[in-house]
């Protein structure tokens, strides 16, 4: 490697096409809905037309887009075994190779939620790349507007007025399911598959010019090269930007968070290929407004805290019920919702959870339920998160409210396919990833303002923010 630095700026321009192309700029596939849909609304509030489709997309519904830049499409691939995207992301992927994007990206969790046998990035690598040929897979998890880093490899995660190493950040450390005991990007991936071989192209590297070669040397055969890009600041995100960018022909497949269309946005920005958007607005006060939570994280906790003080009425859904047989279930529905119209009648915005933190007791049984049934934590998280979704679907037609949150990665894929959603497009910005959105649909759903976010994310007042319309503060 040379040891000539160059300035950031000056390496853009000299990059730098004249126009950014016709056609959809990128595709994406999201390993949860909150996260896909945290992508679209990075594209959207940058002033590229984008849409996420809940389901691979009809010719009819892609026909009433035209002029999509980005094109998304959510799952819930983090919650999946490896054999589950063995038989899910080929067609999916081929489908969105078939719109020819610029750039491919398999959107993962900011804080990497995944494991050998649950979520595996190796597997969604592995299938990607073997599809799109691709001689070296970036794969970018930082975005430092998220309070997200990468630095020297390892992965850091903001939380309150701190930011942890990964694998001692207070949330991901106790995930339920994929507690992070790992900080490295590429010793965390590597542990998913036997086929990668992951560099890190750091910092330091990111200020040379002649680092591009870092993205195109490929691995031996049936061997998948791959390179973790740090990013802590707005110069090293613009850098790793033009290195995905630049390097789109021979390496389409890109894995990362919606820090890659961030660092996209912000190369185009420097170098003059996409001018800076106005702020966007909040959308005013919504006049009733319905939450459901299937979160555990202590984030939700505290947001759950605030709302109780503010204006909401919190209703507990048991969802041990969802183990107990449809009789059950239906039962706990119904008393949710009645819960929820009086409360709505009493002038007040339901907030429905299953859980206030992590060390709430129903936390415990429901892992208790889970136990004693015939069934397993992801079938038993999908049942619950379906029953939050028909919840929220009666709630919405019995009051005629027409704005709703839902909360927690999981919960967020299986309440929308209740509603009958097939597609979201931006309205107004919140935190980044968690915006509110409108809803098309067949039916009542469309045109419904829906904010979906993950359970560790979110302000305290998040709720609150939502009910005023959001907008940029």
């Amino acid at each position: 490697m040379s040891s000539a630095k160059i300035e950031l700026g000056s390496a853009c321009m000299k990059d730098a096409e004249g126009s950014l192309p016709s056609g959809p700029l990128v595709a994406w596939y999201g390993d949860d809905f909150t996260g896909a849909a945290a992508v679209m609304e990075v594209l959207s509030f940058a002033g590229l037309p984008s849409m996420l489709f809940l389901q691979p997309p009809t010719d009819a519904q892609l026909a009433q887009f035209p002029d999509l830049k980005g094109i998304g499409i959510a799952s819930i691939a983090r919650a999946q075994s490896p054999a589950w995207m063995s038989s899910e992301l080929p067609s999916v992927f081929s489908m969105l190779k078939d719109l020819n994007p610029a750039v491919m990206h398999y959107k993962i969790c900011s804080t990497l939620d995944s494991s050998p046998d649950t979520g595996s990035i190796g597997r969604a690598i592995e299938i990607g790349s073997d599809l799109f040929q691709s001689a070296v897979v970036p794969i970018l998890v930082a975005a430092p507007q998220m309070r997200r880093y990468q630095s020297f490899g390892h992965l850091f995660a903001g939380m309150g007025e701190a930011v942890y190493r990964l694998d001692r950040h207070p949330v991901m450390a106790r995930h339920p399911v994929t507690p992070m005991n790992e900080s490295d990007v590429a010793k965390h991936i590597s542990k998913q598959s036997d086929r990668l071989d992951i560099s890190c192209l750091s910092l330091e590297a990111l200020t040379y010019t002649d680092c591009n070669p870092a993205l195109a040397k490929a691995s031996a055969d049936n061997r998948i090269s791959a390179v973790t890009l740090d990013s802590v600041d707005a110069a090293s995100e613009s850098a790793a930007g033009r290195l995905i960018w630049n390097g789109r022909h021979s390496n389409r497949f890109v894995v990362g968070s919606q820090g890659v269309e961030y660092a996209l946005v912000k190369y185009w920005q420097d170098c003059g290929l996409l001018a800076p958007a106005d702020a966007p607005k909040s959308i005013g006060r919504a006049e009733r407004m319905v939450v459901v939570s299937g979160s555990v994280s202590p984030t939700t906790a505290e947001q759950i805290a605030w709302s109780k003080e503010n204006g909401f009425t919190c209703i507990a859904f048991d969802a041990a019920a969802a183990c107990e047989g449809p009789a059950a279930v239906a039962h706990e529905i119904d008393r949710v919702v009645d819960a929820a119209l009086q409360a709505i009648a009493s002038k007040n915005d339901p907030l429905i959870h299953t859980a206030e933190g992590p060390d709430d007791p129903a936390v415990a049984r429901f892992t208790a339920a889970v136990e004693a049934s015939e069934h397993d934590t992801p079938s038993a998280n999908q049942m619950v998160g379906e029953a939050l979704g028909r919840v929220l679907q009666r709630t919405l037609e019995m009051s005629g409210a027409r704005r709703a949150v839902v909360s927690g990665g999981d919960t967020s894929g299986h309440a929308t396919r209740q509603l009958g959603v097939w597609g979201l497009s931006a309205l107004a910005p919140t935190i980044p990833g968690a915006a509110i959105f409108k809803a098309h649909g067949d039916g009542p759903v469309d045109g419904l303002e829906l904010a979906l976010k993950g359970g560790q994310m979110g302000s305290h007042d998040y709720f609150g923010w939502i009910r005023s319309g959001g907008g940029t503060r």
